[in-house]
C-alpha cells in the first residue's frame, strides 16, 4: 500500500477546505472512483489542513492526485494556495 499526505497552510487554505466541505458528497463519490483506493481523509487543522490518501499502489495515488486537481479546477478555478507540503511513503501498518 502507498500513502500520500498533503499538508496545506497559508493563503487560500480556508477557502480550499470550505470548498471540500461544501461539496463533501461529490468529493466522496469522486474519491471512491479511484482505482485501488483504501481510504481518503480531508481534515482541517489549526493552521490549515491536510489530506491523507491510502491506495493499493502508486498508480492509485497518482489517480487520486488527478481526481483532486480536476475537482478543484471545476469548483475553485481561481483559488491559489500559498503553500503545500507533500509526503509520500509505503504503508507499514494500516488499521481500519
Amino acid at each position: 500500500m502507498q500513502v500520500v499526505i498533503r499538508t496545506y497552510y497559508g493563503k487560500g487554505t480556508k477557502q480550499l477546505f470550505d470548498v471540500g466541505e461544501q461539496h463533501e458528497v461529490e468529493l466522496q463519490r469522486l474519491m471512491h472512483s479511484v482505482p485501488g483506493l483504501i481510504s481518503y481523509t480531508l481534515a482541517r487543522s489549526n493552521d490549515g489542513g491536510f489530506s491523507v490518501t491510502v491506495c493499493q499502489d502508486h498508480q492509485g495515488i497518482e489517480h487520486s492526485v488527478q481526481t483532486a486537481r480536476n475537482f478543484l479546477a471545476q469548483h475553485a478555478p481561481t483559488l491559489s494556495l500559498a503553500a503545500m507540503q507533500i509526503t509520500e511513503g509505503t504503508v507499514i501498518v494500516h488499521v481500519q
